[in-house]
């Protein structure tokens, strides 16, 4: 199984860059790849351009939780749409992407937190999810063999999860299949501007002609957008992550509380992760944009650390270039993979709760150990909006470490945008202007 963290492999796409194209797509993570797929299938040219290679970032580093459980209420819709999308490709993939429903429960800590779950089953009425509290005694018949002293749960046995680093490089592979042309190794430098509009991209091996852009950069989104005058609050924080080789399958479930996060892998394993910890690398973003967190930040629900300086060549590290000339090499090019160091002490202690919560299961020690860098925004919900300022740019990121599972909807919703459709949901809640409007930042939910 290919685990694409590293640039080791020859790139797997290797086509030769178009001189034009209708639409180019920058990013090659799921929202990029999924977007680049809906549009190949409905027969529009696109290019899809990643600085190192399919996956490699946040898109294969995550839980692989696909979910509507504890999402946005505008969020819930395009969640369930994600999810069909999800079943759907996985058929067609004769079951390669690890999709299967296997239920997600946020174990409550504290009495307080089951308050706070039975709000957001109030919020997320008229849904049609199948979401419910569950209380103690209970606990056990969503997830068998599990000990411990949680007064209760909220639990959706609709959730899935699918393997990241196998579901996104398939994806690529079927929007190839439909046509779109997929460049790895290249790194777009900047969008060429010609009358106010987007005229077309510079990459390193060229220029193409296009006057349709869709950013699906992830954590280099803001780095980018800032270049051309386009300013949003998007942070990145580093979330460790891990995999156990093969254990006794003492749950067939996913699930997390206030130590631990957890699902089972198809490999025989688990995927386990601190659940509320984020790092921040604090850089001249982080000054500019805090303000606009005080809100979530006084909400405590995560435990975030904060560290003095980002490591050379992050997007946010005080020595990386904002400004660059089309014909020099740019911060992407710099970094291709952006593969922070994990947090090693804070993945046993996640390894270690999860075997207190599992007794049957022994010892837990890590196989392999990660971390990614989740691009995020103040409200906890995404950007996903066309570019007043710049004509022809699409912008769809902040996904706030919820991107994997809902990247199909997002990337089909995108590549609707792009082509002057409408999206099919009420995208308000998404649009760019709330940074800039006067708009009260109002934090999703916190459970």
């Amino acid at each position: 199984m290919r685990f694409p963290f590293t640039r080791d492999d020859a790139p797997e796409h290797t086509a030769a860059l178009p001189a034009a194209s209708e639409v180019v797509v920058i990013g090659g993570g799921v929202i990029g790849v999924s977007a680049a797929l809906f549009l190949a299938r409905q027969g529009v040219q696109v290019t899809l351009l990643e600085k190192g290679r399919v996956a490699a970032e946040q898109s294969s580093r995550n839980w692989g939780w696909i979910r509507a459980q504890g999402r946005d209420p505008a969020e819930i819709p395009i969640a369930q749409e994600a999810q069909q999308h999800w079943r759907d490709l996985d058929a067609e993939c004769h079951g390669r992407l690890g999709v299967r429903t296997v239920g997600v429960t946020y174990l409550a800590r504290r009495e307080q937190d089951m308050a706070a779950y039975q709000a957001w089953l109030d919020s997320a009425a008229g849904h049609g999810l199948d979401s419910h509290l569950v209380s103690r005694a209970e606990l056990a018949t969503v997830l068998p063999g599990i000990k411990g002293d949680w007064p209760g749960a909220l639990h959706t046995p609709s959730d899935m999860k699918g393997e990241p680093w196998v579901a996104v490089p398939e994806l690529a592979r079927l929007a190839r299949e439909a046509g779109a042309v997929i460049v790895e190794d290249c790194a777009v430098r900047g969008l060429d501007i010609a009358a106010g509009r987007v005229a077309g991209v510079h990459t390193e091996k060229g220029r193409i002609q296009t006057g349709e852009v869709l950013l699906a950069g992830g954590a280099w989104s803001s780095l980018f957008l800032r270049r051309h005058g386009v300013s949003i609050p998007q942070l990145s924080v580093r979330s460790t992550a891990l995999e156990t080789g093969p254990l006794p399958q003492v749950t067939g479930g996913a699930g997390v509380d206030h130590r631990t996060a957890f699902r089972p892998r198809a490999d025989g394993g688990y995927t386990i992760a601190p659940s509320t910890l984020s790092e921040l690398y604090v850089g001249p973003d982080a000054v500019r944009a805090i303000p606009k967190y005080l809100q979530v930040l006084k909400s405590g629900g995560f435990d975030v650390r904060l560290h003095v300086r980002a490591p050379a060549g992050f997007p946010d590290a005080w020595g990386t270039p904002r400004n660059w000339a089309d014909d020099e090499e740019s911060p992407f090019e710099r970094m291709r993979i952006l593969t922070p160091p994990p947090n090693l002490a804070k993945a046993q202690e996640a390894c270690d709760a999860f075997a207190e919560a599992f007794p049957e299961v022994g010892p837990v020690k890590p196989r392999r150990v990660w971390a990614g860098m989740i691009d995020v925004l103040p409200d906890v919900v995404p950007v996903v909006d066309r570019v007043a300022a710049l004509p022809g740019l699409t912008v769809a990121t902040g996904m706030c470490g919820h991107g994997f599972g809902i990247g199909p909807a997002f990337g089909r919703i995108a590549a609707a945008l792009v082509r002057g459709e409408a999206p099919g949901h009420d995208l308000s809640r998404f649009r760019m202007a709330r940074f800039s409007d006067g708009s009260r930042m109002v934090p999703g939910p916190n459970i």
